[in-house]
């Protein structure tokens, strides 16, 4: 093999490369806006025609975010969507991916904890070199309920506090170590 047909095969790996990471990073910043109720990050991930079907609610992407934030508001008082397993197959400019989820629902009476386990089965598109979410389906598979109250004990005490809202510490720049921000 000469230079130009090594250079032209490691073009290609690269492009491949790019792609997986510029997917796993949408749907990642994707659950990230949700669990900020970051409204515009959210919409950032998804393609004005994209639909999120989730359970029996099936909701086009320009009400997907304003929904899904009423939807945790009204029964939590904090999420967490962890991705863990990713697999993903490019077929050019779309992508299949079935992403495994681990979701932390911290209910409003402040007590309770529901743990889930499920995936995400997303087709995204590349439009004009950006991968963006088309499709999600969503999956549950299991759940467990625990005591949610250990987060008032003298463990967690002193630990920040998570925002829904931009007034999160993950939205500080620069990050500086202090003792500002709301405590547990």
């Amino acid at each position: 093999m000469d230079m130009q047909q090594e250079l032209a095969r490691l073009a290609v790996t690269v492009r491949g490369l790019k792609d997986r990471q510029d997917i796993l990073d949408c749907i990642q910043r994707e659950c990230r806006g949700r669990d900020r109720q970051d409204i515009d990050q959210i919409n950032s991930c998804w393609w004005e025609d994209g639909v999120d079907e989730h359970g029996p609610v099936i909701t086009c992407a320009p009400d997907y975010a304003a929904r899904a934030n009423m939807g945790h508001g009204k029964f939590f008082l904090m999420t967490s969507h962890n991705i863990t397993n990713h697999l993903c197959e490019i077929d050019g400019d779309t992508a299949y991916c079935e992403t495994y989820t681990i979701g932390g629902l911290f209910w409003l009476d402040g007590k309770t904890t529901t743990i889930a386990f499920g995936r995400y089965i997303d087709q995204l598109e590349r439009r004009n070199g950006e991968w963006r979410l088309l499709t999600r389906r969503c999956t549950i598979e299991m759940s467990a309920d625990t005591d949610g109250s250990w987060v008032y004990s003298s463990n967690v005490k002193g630990f920040l506090k998570a925002h829904w809202s931009q007034e999160d510490p993950s939205y500080q720049r620069p990050i500086v170590a202090s003792r500002e921000g709301e405590r547990w």
